[in-house]
C-alpha cells in the first residue's frame, strides 16, 4: 500500500498526499507501519522547499497574511505553495476547530496549492507533533514553498525555529506588541519582523512602532551571521508589500546559504527531531505498555516520591524492559 501511495503523491496527486498525512498523524497501530515504510520512501527523494514559519499572537492576522502572500506567490512567482495550518487542541478532549482554511478563501481555490489544517494535539511550541514529517511529504509531492502557521500562543512558539528555514514574526502596531521586543524568546527567533495590518493604523503610530521594534531588536544578540533582522510594514491590499517581504525572504535564504548557516541549521534541526522522536516514542509507546503502566501504578502507591527514589525506579524500569526485549530477540 505504501509504495502505491508514495508513487501517487510524488506524482502530485493531492488526494494521496492528504491520505498520507492522515496516516502519519494517526496513532493507530495499523497505520504506524505504513507510515514508517512511507517515510522511508520519502527520505530517498531529493526535493527541497523553502520552509517559512508564520508566528504571532492570536488575532494578529496570520491566516489572512498567508492568504494574501500565498496567493501572490502562486500568481506572480508561479510557485507551488503548501500551507500547514496548526490549530490549537483542547488538552481535555484533544479536539480542534481546524478553521484556518476558511480564512484562506482566495488561496484555497487556486491550482498548485495545498492547505492542510492539523491539530497541535496539545503539543507545546506552536506546531503539531508530526509537522516535520508532513513537510517531507509535501516536498515529495513537489511543493516549493511550505508556509507553516503556528497556533499563536506567543512566547512558547520558539519551536517554529526548529522546523523552518525562515521565521516571520507578525505584530500589530496598535496593540502594544512592540513591547514584545523587550522580551526575549520569540523575538530572538524572528528572522523577519512584519508589522501587519499597517493600512489601518495612522502613520504616526506606525512609524513609532517601527522605530521601537528596530531599537528593541538592536539590543538582542545577532541570531544569524551577516543578517540584521528587518522590520517590514505589510498591507493586505498593497502588492508591493508582498513583493518586499518575499524579496527579504529570498535575501535571507541566500545569506544563510552563502555563510553556510543554512546547512548547519538543517543539520541541527535533524538532530533535534531525532531527540524529539525518542521522547515522543518514549511517552506514547513505552509508557503506554500495559506492563509499564502496571509497574508505575504499583510504584506510585508504595512510594513517598522522593526524587532519588523516582529516578532509581525509572532506571530500573528501563533496564528491565531492555533486558526483556533482548531476551526475546
Amino acid at each position: 500500500m505504501h509504495t502505491e501511495l508514495f508513487n501517487k503523491l510524488s506524482a502530485g496527486d493531492i488526494a494521496s498526499l492528504a491520505k498520507a498525512i492522515t496516516i502519519i498523524e494517526s496513532n493507530k497501530p495499523e497505520h504506524q507501519k505504513i507510515a514508517e515504510n512511507l517515510l522511508n520512501e520519502v527520505s530517498k527523494t531529493k526535493n527541497q522547499s523553502i520552509r517559512i514559519a508564520i508566528t504571532g499572537i492570536p488575532g494578529v492576522g496570520k491566516s489572512t497574511f498567508i492568504n494574501t502572500l500565498g496567493t501572490w506567490l502562486v500568481n506572480e512567482k508561479k510557485l507551488k505553495v503548501c500551507v500547514l495550518a496548526i490549530d490549537p487542541s483542547s488538552k481535555k478532549s484533544k479536539g480542534s476547530i481546524l478553521g484556518d482554511k476558511t480564512r484562506m478563501n482566495e488561496l484555497s481555490v487556486l491550482d498548485n496549492v495545498f492547505i492542510r489544517p492539523s491539530p497541535s494535539g496539545g503539543i507545546a511550541g506552536g506546531v503539531a507533533a508530526k509537522t516535520p514529517e508532513t513537510i517531507k511529504l509535501c516536498e515529495a509531492a513537489g511543493f516549493q514553498i511550505i508556509l507553516i502557521e503556528t497556533v499563536g500562543t506567543g512566547q512558547s512558539e520558539i519551536e517554529a525555529d526548529n522546523i523552518a528555514d525562515c521565521v516571520l514574526l507578525l505584530l500589530l502596531a496598535d496593540a502594544g506588541d512592540e513591547l514584545q521586543g523587550l522580551k526575549r524568546g520569540i523575538m530572538e527567533t524572528a528572522d523577519i519582523v512584519v508589522i501587519n495590518k499597517a493600512d489601518i493604523v495612522n502613520k504616526s503610530l506606525l512609524q513609532t512602532s517601527e522605530n521601537e521594534l528596530k531599537s528593541a531588536l538592536s539590543f538582542l544578540p545577532a541570531k544569524n551571521k551577516g543578517w540584521v533582522t528587518p522590520v517590514i510594514k505589510h498591507s493586505i491590499n498593497e502588492k508591493e508589500t508582498h513583493k518586499e517581504i518575499w524579496n527579504q525572504i529570498v535575501k535571507f535564504i541566500d545569506v544563510q546559504k552563502n555563510t553556510g548557516n543554512f546547512d548547519v541549521k538543517r543539520l541541527k534541526q535533524k538532530k533535534y527531531r531525532i531527540t524529539e522522536l525518542l521522547k515522543y516514542n518514549f511517552e506514547y509507546n513505552f509508557l503506554e505498555l500495559p506492563e509499564i503502566k502496571k509497574e508505575i501504578e504499583k510504584f506510585s502507591q508504595s512510594s513517598k516520591f522522593k526524587h532519588t527514589e523516582v529516578l532509581d525506579f525509572l532506571k530500573k524500569l528501563i533496564k528491565n524492559w531492555i533486558s526483556k526485549n533482548d531476551a526475546n530477540t
